[in-house]
């Protein structure tokens, strides 16, 4: 996968992550592309230790699975990380 899929991948990624998890989270399309991308190689990380495979082509369900999964991890990590920071 090409580093401009990868980037579109990651946006889409963060994109549905935010729609998914529950909350209001900062940041604009920026930072959603960052946290889904940052999340899509977790994903893939997870994918491959796990079931041995990690994220293969781009309109693969596999990669955008663990790409989703892997941005909710994170998405859900910079949630708390930034609710703690907001309270000082």
């Amino acid at each position: 996968m090409g580093f401009i899929a990868f980037l579109i991948l990651g946006l889409i990624a963060g994109a549905i992550a935010k729609a998914i998890l529950p909350g209001r989270q900062g940041g604009g399309w920026i930072i959603t592309m960052v946290l889904g991308v940052v999340g899509a190689l977790l994903g893939g990380w997870i994918g491959s230790a796990i079931f041995g495979g990690g994220l293969q082509e781009f309109f693969s369900l596999q990669t955008w699975l663990l790409a989703i999964l892997g941005s909710l991890i994170v998405l859900a990590i910079y949630g708390m990380v930034t609710k703690s920071s907001a309270r000082r």
